[in-house]
């Protein structure tokens, strides 16, 4: 039995589907998959079918993408009620009639958000693949169920799966977070600089490792961080698999933990 981490998947369901593949991914082991399944690529409507069917022994868990996704659907029920619109949830139509209205309000300042749907996927969701807003609730739902991160034990050694950062408490985070779970789902350099955990390992995605300059560069390989006042291991694991059609580096990473080997699409 292995225990494998990926994160970052960003609709690129052929390039997730060719890692499981080359780990020999069975039953017997487990996939903690730290965020981002949707967005950005071409294959969200896959990844959010997969999603909604994985295996046992997959762990989900949120992306600040997917937290994107369930507030722009929240947005849209709250539209549909306060205007009193009656949109059939099963008519793929009338979803599409309801998020035109959200984007109505918003170009009209009637709506107190900045954006919607910032990336197109619920567009292309309603116009690729005919879904409906029921599609879209079952799916958010499935999202409100994902936790924020996991810890586990293993060989003696303490690992921690997040999105972005982890941190025990929230006083010894940068105020502009505001809250811990913003922190487990936006967190860049500050992860390193404010989070982590004594004697322990942290694993996580969400910025890339192949923007000279940026925090976490690595020629679009996994990028490792150690702490030695706290003792503690930080590893980024997005390595910006849906940008490697401007970036060459660019690949799919994933991790074994049981001897932190790691795998490359």
């Amino acid at each position: 039995m292995s225990t494998y981490i990926m994160s970052d998947i960003h609709g690129c369901y052929n390039d997730f589907h060719s890692m499981l593949e080359k780990i020999g991914f069975s039953d017997l082991d487990q996939l903690i998959i730290a965020g981002d399944y949707i967005d950005r690529g071409k294959q969200s409507f896959k990844m959010l079918k997969w999603i909604e069917h994985c295996p046992p022994n997959v762990l989900l868990l949120r992306g600040n993408h997917e937290q994107e996704f369930a507030t722009y659907v929240d947005l849209m029920l709250l539209i549909d009620r306060s205007k009193e619109l009656k949109t059939d949830f099963d008519s793929n139509i009338d979803t599409f009639a309801l998020y035109e209205s959200v984007k109505y309000f918003i170009q009209r300042k009637a709506l107190t958000v900045s954006y919607f749907d910032l990336y197109g996927t619920i567009n292309a969701l309603l116009a690729q693949n005919h879904i409906t807003l029921r599609d879209l609730c079952r799916w958010s739902e499935k999202i409100r169920q994902m936790p924020y991160y996991h810890k586990l034990m293993l060989k003696n050694k303490k690992y921690i799966i997040v999105h972005a950062g982890y941190s025990e408490n929230v006083k010894n985070i940068d105020t502009h977070f505001g809250s811990l779970e913003r922190f487990y789902l936006y967190a860049r350099e500050e992860s390193c600089q404010f989070g982590g955990v004594h004697h322990g390992t942290i694993i996580a995605g969400h910025t890339p490792t192949i923007i000279k300059g940026h925090f976490a560069y690595n020629k679009g390989n996994v990028f490792r961080y150690y702490d030695i006042a706290k003792d503690c291991t930080f590893y980024d694991i997005d390595c910006g698999c849906v940008f490697r059609n401007k970036h060459p580096d660019a690949k799919l990473a994933c991790i074994r933990l049981e001897d932190e080997e790691i795998f490359y699409i």
